[in-house]
């Protein structure tokens, strides 16, 4: 087993943690059926001292740099299962990093990716508590690989971790080889969460 281990602070609906942090509680409409097949994980601990940082992934081929800045990457007119995807950026130490740059791209329902524009692709920066909030769709799966949505995580004047994010309970995470659990997010209905921890 992977020595990184993910650390999930939410055990909450994502309208009630943003309720109570003060944040916009706003997301798309709930989706279809079909979004809500993926299974909830357990919440892991509380983050605590001495977490190890958020496990690195390949990038892939399929990264494109210069995204625009915006919270929801769904272009317009673009179908799909909604989806909000929130959590928090940390350091090692639990403490919040402010400002760190996430830059989200993925595939759209049909297992697209955009090469040409910045469809489902876009950056944003952490809040003062470190926290993020990203409007998308469930994406599609790409030819040998089950569900993901890349990341590049990076606090201010650090170095870059380079990630994915997966669903848990898809049927394709045991034939994927990149699949780890420690990356799975805790998906329920349209929202999901995951916390990124920075050796910083």
């Amino acid at each position: 087993m992977s020595p990184y281990r993910r650390r999930t602070f939410l055990a909450m609906p994502l309208a009630a943690w943003l309720a109570a942090c003060g944040g916009d509680s706003s997301s798309p409409e709930d989706p279809s059926p079909r979004a809500t097949r993926t299974q909830a994980l357990t919440p892991t601990p509380a983050c605590d001292d001495g977490d190890e940082p958020t496990v690195e992934q390949t990038e892939g081929p399929y990264f494109t740099p210069g995204s625009p800045e915006r919270r929801s990457i769904v272009p317009s007119g673009a179908s799909g299962d909604r989806l909000v995807v929130a959590g928090l950026v940390v350091d090692t130490a639990c403490r919040p990093v402010r400002r760190a740059l996430l830059d989200f791209w993925q595939a759209d329902e049909a297992g697209e990716y955009d090469n040409s524009g910045f469809g489902f692709r876009g950056h944003q920066f952490t809040d003062a508590r470190g926290r993020f909030s990203l409007e998308t769709v469930v994406p599609g799966l790409y030819p040998g690989r089950t569900r993901h949505i890349h990341v590049k995580v990076q606090a201010p004047r650090r170095d870059v971790l380079t990630t994915q994010l997966y669903f848990p309970g898809e049927p394709a995470n045991d034939a994927d080889g990149l699949f780890v659990p420690e990356l799975a997010m805790d998906v329920r209905g349209a929202r999901a969460t995951f916390d990124f921890v920075l050796d910083v």
